[in-house]
């Protein structure tokens, strides 16, 4: 059973930032705040916490949730979810944090270090939750993105963070006891080989942000190669690594490379997740294919379905998967009247589109067009099973989207 975490059901008035007092605390508001341009809900949701209107909130990995009382005498389901680390990106942190004493000092304090959550971040770990990964919900009818009940329950949880940074631990998939018992597990190993941690990698966006303002002079690059690169030696025995798995990557980090040095940066900033949909996007087979899926705890078909997104929009395409938005209302007005007048010509006779956010959907026919953050329009159909696939490239134009989806669903 998760643990219930009090709520703030008291706090003082206090001005928007002032529900955190640390500095782990506020960027937890802050992540909320650039999640959303709804700043009138986002009012009503402090104005919900300061009248201590959030009841008790649970934490449990990947959610936190509580009641809140709204205007009706029923209090309504609130929760915000947020993705939980994979196994290797806890290794990845455990390692930093035992890689510093200071990290651990600070944490058996209950002090986040910034330094802390900058090392992970730069081994590409987020503590911390960017704006683009708090997803609220609630049992209210409101559609706001989030309602005024899911922004109060980010308001208080905001006061519970800043006495115990642990819950950010605990909402990335793992609490207290379990962090502390994996350090002291690394420590005794440590002890015991006589090595000391081992410290985390530099990402290639570290890496590459060092020079990139200013490229130095380069030769002439070859083509990257067709093929797998032959490892000059075999992995260590017990190592656990395969020379076949280990030529694959090379080739895919020099293909990488070549692009970046060209100027090609638009897979640079990658999470663990994201890359992992990348390299599944290549065709890389159908057992690397399992691997991938096995090690980022993924369902098989959402995974395939992301796969597909990035095949169709590479980066964007994935964010358009996955993180519904809030675009400008003229731009989705202006959409809907072109589509309007295409799909009466199409049918002959008038169809009904229904809107959400950035998605417009044609229910009887199956078909969705998503507005990307970079102004194009995305087609998908849905499936036998309720699912929404993406059915093929984007374009700015949603009359053509519509086509394209259109022309896959044998219209």
């Amino acid at each position: 059973m998760s643990p219930a975490v009090p709520g703030p059901r008291h706090a003082p008035a206090r001005s928007k930032r002032a529900f955190a007092a640390t500095w782990w605390g506020q960027a937890w508001v802050v992540a909320l705040e650039d999640s959303t341009l709804d700043a009138g809900r986002l009012s009503r949701g402090r104005t919900y916490a300061r009248k201590g209107m959030v009841g008790p909130v649970t934490v449990a990995p990947g959610k936190v949730h509580a009641s809140v009382q709204g205007s009706r005498p029923r209090p309504y389901r609130a929760s915000v979810r947020l993705p939980v680390l994979t196994g290797p990106q806890w290794d990845t942190m455990l390692g930093t944090i035992a890689a510093r004493a200071g990290h651990l000092a600070a944490l058996l304090d209950d002090e986040m270090p910034a330094e802390l959550v900058d090392d992970a971040r730069h081994a590409g770990v987020p503590l911390l939750p960017l704006p683009t990964e708090l997803d609220p919900e609630c049992s209210c009818p409101d559609w706001g993105y989030p309602c005024k009940h899911a922004a109060a329950l980010c308001y208080a949880i905001a006061a519970t963070i800043d006495t115990d940074p642990f819950v950010l631990f605990a909402l990335r998939g793992r609490g207290r006891e379990e962090v502390f018992a994996q350090l002291r597990a690394l420590r005794t190993a440590a002890q015991e080989t006589g090595a000391p941690p081992a410290p985390a990698g530099i990402p290639a966006a570290a890496a590459y942000a060092h020079w990139a303002e200013e490229p130095p002079e380069l030769p002439e690059l070859p083509e990257p190669a067709a093929h797998s690169t032959a490892l000059p030696v075999a992995p260590p025995p017990g190592s656990g690594l395969a020379a076949t798995d280990l030529e694959h990557l090379m080739t895919d980090a020099t293909a990488r490379a070549a692009r970046l040095l060209a100027g090609d940066t638009a897979d640079l900033h990658l999470t663990q997740h994201q890359d992992a949909v990348r390299i599944a996007a290549n065709n890389p087979g159908l057992e690397w294919f399992h691997h991938l899926i096995q090690n980022t705890g993924t369902n098989p078909t959402a995974f395939a379905r992301l796969t597909r997104a990035w095949r169709h929009g590479g980066p964007t395409g994935l964010t358009v998967a996955e993180q519904p938005h809030t675009p400008d209302p003229t731009v989705m007005k202006a959409a809907r009247t072109a589509l309007d007048a295409a799909l009466t010509e199409m049918t002959d006779s008038p169809v009904r589109l229904t809107a959400w956010r950035n998605r417009l959907t044609l229910t009887p026919h199956g078909i969705q067009l998503r507005l990307g953050p970079d102004a194009r329009w995305y087609p998908y159909l849905q499936d036998g099973d309720g699912e929404w696939w993406p059915a093929a490239p984007a374009d700015s134009d949603p009359v053509t989207a519509l086509t394209a989806a259109w022309s896959q669903n044998g219209e």
